[in-house]
């Protein structure tokens, strides 16, 4: 019997590092609800991250190592590819010292967000490429912006595949992962086995939802890695209840 090495019983060695994964969208000078956030809170919740020391990942750096560092650590995404991320976001990433995951639906590069206000920016090919890789990865959020639950295999493939080769040919640099538009994945079981194998044979390596809830790390379920929803209208208190227990009762 392998001996515990605390007196609960417990294995120290075996306990999984615990690791909040953050969902942001849209910026605004102004106040925000629901996706949008003001600078002026996102700029507190970076703040209490950084003074309290939490360290910050990119998702491709977790892909090569087994065990987080001790201490606090978290990731923070967005997702859409907004003009008011790089405007808004970076700099105070780079004033803070914190790394993030920008998720970008390539189809509507240089356009306005169609499926949701049909108003607000997304970068375009040439911004995307003018980030500081070294603060922002780049990760995947689809072609179309469209929800997996309402296509088919073959148009999720295709999907992907166009993915793949629109980075390919516009020379950017994207790391295997996606970020599921709407928080949307097949869940019914034959259903959900195809829709894996259809991203792991393209080379996609985590797949992300929503959830509202603290991963483990190592991830058990590489394609259903759990984000917390940051809402415009959450408290500091509030957010940091959130990193710390994730979906609230």
């Amino acid at each position: 019997m392998r001996k515990s090495n605390n007196f609960t019983g417990i294995n120290l060695k075996s306990v999984m590092a615990k690791l909040p994964i953050l969902m942001y969208h849209h910026i605004t000078v102004e106040e925000g609800k629901g996706l949008t956030i003001s600078i002026e809170k996102l700029e507190k919740q970076l703040k209490h991250l950084a003074e309290n020391g939490y360290k910050t990942f990119h998702l491709k750096e977790l892909l090569q190592i087994k065990d987080l560092p001790k201490g606090k650590n978290i990731v923070i995404t967005f997702d859409d590819g907004y003009v008011s991320q790089m405007e808004l976001a970076i700099p105070l990433l780079k004033k803070y010292k914190l790394k993030a995951t920008f998720f970008v639906p390539l189809d509507f590069l240089g356009q306005t967000d169609s499926w949701n206000t049909s108003s607000l920016e997304i970068m375009t090919a040439e911004q995307l490429k003018s980030l500081d890789p070294k603060i922002v990865e780049l990760g995947f959020h689809s072609f179309y912006h469209k929800k997996y639950t309402e296509l088919s295999n073959a148009e999720i493939e295709a999907d992907t595949r166009r993915c793949l080769e629109f980075v390919s040919e516009n020379n950017l640099n994207f790391s295997p992962v996606l970020a599921y538009p709407y928080g949307k994945f097949p869940k019914e079981k034959k259903h959900n086995e195809i829709f894996k194998k259809i991203l792991s044979a393209n080379g996609i390596q985590y797949g992300l939802r929503i959830g509202n809830r603290i991963n483990n790390f190592p991830f058990k379920r590489l394609y259903e890695i759990e984000r917390i929803d940051v809402k415009g209208e959450f408290s500091l208190l509030k957010f940091r209840q959130k990193i710390r227990f994730g979906k609230l009762f």
